[in-house]
């Protein structure tokens, strides 16, 4: 007897991005609308949490219903339905949360609420159908930096994380200084692609007792403390070379913790996730790292990197295969834990 196909309708708003998919059996992905507000919050440096709320909530509607339509199935057809309740900006996960209770009680369908960090590993299994837990993942966007041992589907470790700024918030706050504006990321890896990576020696941080953990606040200071030198000594500063050479500090270590934590945990599976992962310098090192390793290395394609829906779809077949089922009283949770429950 077959199986009865299992669709997912998702929805993402944790940050700047109002999103939503089918994926049909966790694999497939029928549709993916995503919304950017990236030109809007470009014009003050960064992302305005209020603007962002608001935007969501004019766009939330016309996201979801595009998604029906180009999976070409509708709300009945739907099984469950998946919202990212945490973490992320408190009023902007607030629009995503209420949409999907509002559209699974009218409905009659589950709702499972998902976690984002969740949603960024999940995005590995959409173009990757071999990719099976166990394997080693890391995480690296705008918010967050965390090394995670994928045991099982939603069975997590985090064995390393940041300590200050998350390699993301390093990259926007170094473009700002040097003068690339916002977004920083795809900002840095252009330029720096003109750049001497070996042009400024900036630090690799380690920190003390914990061998995975990550620290980009003392980078971002000496990229900071180098502009200010050079400035006040009248040094013409190239834009590509400091740029090539920030982001090769901050490669060294992401990639060097990294292969550390495979070895340790005798694993030859290594993912990356996150808006980062999309870096082409950091691909290619990573490559080449797990090429030299004897390492299977998986990633998303750039449009499963940055917040999207159907990552969250995917992590929510899974969680609904698992039982996972959440009530009308499921809340954002802006501070939301990786591998916490909120039931």
């Amino acid at each position: 007897m077959e199986k009865e196909d299992i669709y997912i309708l998702a929805v993402e708003s944790s940050c700047d991005e109002t999103a939503a998919s089918v994926v049909r059996n966790g694999r497939e992905v029928l549709s993916n609308v995503i919304y950017s507000q990236i030109d809007l919050h470009t014009l003050y440096g960064g992302v305005v949490p209020e603007i962002a709320s608001r935007k969501h909530i004019e766009k939330i509607n016309q996201v979801i219903e595009k998604a029906l339509s180009d999976a070409g199935i509708t709300l009945q057809q739907v099984t469950a339905v998946a919202v990212t309740y945490g973490p992320g900006l408190v009023g902007a996960l607030l629009v995503g949360v209420s949409a999907a209770k509002a559209i699974a009680f009218a409905a009659g369908k589950p709702l499972v609420g998902v976690h984002h960090i969740e949603g960024h590993i999940s995005a590995n299994y959409i173009e990757n159908k071999d990719l099976v837990p166990p394997f080693i993942c890391l995480v690296v966007s705008g918010g967050h930096s965390h090394l995670v041992v994928v045991k099982d589907y939603g069975e997590y470790e985090i064995i390393g994380r940041t300590r200050d700024d998350a390699a993301g918030e390093a990259f926007d706050k170094v473009a700002r200084a040097i003068g690339l504006g916002y977004p920083g990321g795809p900002k840095i890896d252009r330029v720096s692609r003109e750049g001497n990576p070996d042009a400024v020696v900036f630090p690799r941080a380690k920190v003390d007792g914990s061998t995975y953990d990550f620290s980009f606040s003392g980078l971002k200071s000496a990229v900071l403390n180098y502009l200010n030198s050079c400035e006040m000594k009248g040094i013409e500063i190239c834009q590509a070379d400091v740029a090539a050479s920030f982001q090769k500090a901050v490669i060294d270590v992401l990639v060097g913790h990294s292969m550390e934590a495979v070895s340790q945990y005798h694993l030859k599976k290594f993912a990356i996730a996150g808006g980062v992962a999309s870096n082409s310098a950091l691909r290619a090192a990573f490559e080449e790292a797990c090429r030299k390793n004897g390492l299977e290395f998986y990633h998303p394609s750039p449009i499963y990197c940055t917040d999207n829906a159907a990552m969250i779809g995917v992590a929510g077949y899974y969680e609904y295969i698992k039982g996972t089922r959440h009530g009308w009283d499921l809340n954002a949770v802006p501070n939301l834990k990786l591998g916490e429950r909120i039931s």
